[in-house]
């Protein structure tokens, strides 16, 4: 498999624009439709899940985008000034600079919770939407899964000094929650009304993900009654779901989409 370089995109304007790397690697006429990977907090483009799903479009002929938000990997930016509108805005901008015709888009964690909000701006642009699949999705995650679990310091700390460091399960460095991450989540709730995707769904979850709780993706189906939508509940399967066992369910998922 020949790798794809990464390339940059310019989001933003005046003192707000940043520098967004992606590796983009072009259909070679299998037809079928394209994969678009949106990462979780904190994840990048060459994580485990993202780089097996490049190698499946390199074998299978198929348009692979991949890119880091600012702050992630490398990417331009500050992360302390990322939010999830901000991310939302280089989502849409690279994937409308770069992609043409249907896209499967498979987002991880707080990447699902792009992939419908990106669902929702696109819904004039359906000609993009190939299907969704979402892995763990952390739809709503700043206000349903994040603020309440946070302890009572954490939370005055946050409103004080505008950011709170906690310690990561999958770092060595810790997370930093940032007010302004809080305040611009409420901004894209989804859950509190019909969410829309305009195309097919496969969500994958494991029952045993101790950050997104099995019970939110069923939440989440509630809230679409108007998509096809197929839940896979993984009864051992963690946050991350990068087990080759789990990778093998991602890329039948995905080869899944516009069959049947």
């Amino acid at each position: 498999m020949i790798p794809v370089e990464p390339q940059f995109l310019e989001v933003g304007a005046a003192v707000d624009r940043r520098r967004i790397a992606y590796r983009f690697r072009p259909a070679t006429g299998s037809g079928r439709p394209g994969v678009v990977w949106l990462g979780g907090f904190k994840s990048d483009m060459d994580s485990t899940k993202a780089l097996a799903l490049d190698a499946f479009c390199a074998r299978e002929g198929r348009a692979c985008l991949r890119f880091d938000y600012s702050g992630h990997g490398i990417s331009g930016g500050d992360f302390e000034a990322g939010t999830i509108g901000r991310w939302l805005e280089e989502s849409l901008a690279v994937v409308r600079a770069l992609t043409v015709g249907p896209y499967v888009f498979v987002g991880s964690s707080m990447g699902g919770w792009i992939a419908l909000l990106a669902a929702r701006a696109l819904a004039g642009e359906t000609e993009r939407l190939g299907g969704f699949v979402l892995i763990a999705p952390a739809i709503d995650f700043t206000e349903a899964l994040l603020w309440p679990r946070l302890p009572e310091a954490a939370r005055a700390a946050i409103l004080r000094d505008g950011r709170y460091e906690h310690p990561s399960a999958y770092s060595s460095a810790p997370y930093v929650y940032t007010r302004a991450l809080i305040e611009d989540g409420r901004k894209h709730l989804l859950l509190g009304g019909i969410v829309r995707s305009h195309a097919p769904v496969r969500i994958l979850q494991g029952m045993k993900d101790p950050d997104v709780p099995y019970e939110h993706a069923l939440t989440l189906v509630e809230h679409m009654p108007m998509d096809p939508v197929t839940l896979t509940l993984i009864r051992d399967g963690d946050h991350r779901l990068s087990r080759e066992e789990d990778i093998r369910l991602l890329i039948e998922a995905v080869e899944g989409m516009g069959e049947g």
